[in-house]
């Protein structure tokens, strides 16, 4: 029998699939099949066929309540997606070195935590370093407040509520409503800084990546002394650029490939 196709030429049934992982990535990475049904608008027939073939290859879980939650075979899948998203934008980020003199990074958002995916050094003989694949969270990190600012304000709780905001130094913020107050600030001036508030005497300053393939951010650091916050004001628009960039491409890049 040949696949149902859909009206762009796919195939359909491969299409309902990946909606209904992204309905459950959605709401918080776990659903019933009413709320699926509801938020995808697919009938319930559909929903327990498409669900029980992700469940039996690992994709989705069903839970003791009943309810399905995104599988851990996804987690191997992002995890290399990630990884060949930084390998693609190290050219990038070399640039944003030779223009700044300092560390370039960039980050994803990854299981409630910001994960390093690619870096270039600094050429400086003291010079910050945060090794790819490193994970941290989010509040305590520059990259991880751009990303964060992004974000509603609803999920941004309900991620804090399960991480906690635990202190890294006496900069860290800790309070969550503060916090929300200043991703806000974030918002408006388009870029975050982290200073001293995931290690004393490091200033780090992070831009948010349109339109990546999950939540990313590409982030500039260094010690205090030499990446002052007069160094900000000239530094912050040639990461924008960078950032900016980096989501051009993307719209025209198959990262696959």
């Amino acid at each position: 029998m040949a696949p149902e196709r859909s009206g762009n030429g796919g195939v359909q049934s491969l299409q309902r699939a990946f909606e209904l992982l992204e309905r459950l990535a959605d709401a918080g990475g776990e659903a019933s099949l009413s709320e699926l049904a509801t938020s995808s608008g697919l009938p319930m027939p559909t929903i327990h066929r498409l669900i029980r073939t992700l469940v039996a290859l690992g994709y989705v879980r069903q839970n003791t309540n009943r309810r399905y939650a995104l599988g851990a075979r996804l987690i191997r899948l992002g995890e290399n997606a990630s990884l060949q998203f930084g390998t693609w934008a190290r050219p990038l980020l070399a640039e944003l070195v030779d223009e700044v003199g300092e560390t370039a990074n960039l980050a994803v958002l990854e299981r409630d935590e910001v994960v390093y995916v690619s870096q270039v050094p600094s050429k400086h003989s003291m010079r910050m370093f945060t090794e790819v694949g490193r994970r941290l969270l989010p509040h305590g990190t520059g990259v991880g407040k751009a990303i964060l600012a992004e974000l509603p304000a609803d999920e941004v709780r309900a991620l804090l509520a399960r991480t906690g905001m635990p202190s890294y130094t006496e900069h860290t913020h800790t309070d969550v409503e503060k916090f929300l107050r200043h991703l806000g600030k974030i918002a408006k001036q388009g870029y975050a800084l982290d200073e001293s508030e995931q290690e004393l005497g490091v200033r780090c300053l992070a831009v948010p990546v349109a339109g990546a393939p999950t939540p990313a951010a590409v982030s500039v650091s260094g010690p205090e002394g030499r990446l002052t916050k007069e160094a900000v004001t000239r530094i912050a628009p040639v990461v924008q650029r960078i950032a900016a960039a980096l989501s051009e491409q993307l719209s025209t890049r198959d990262l696959s490939a």
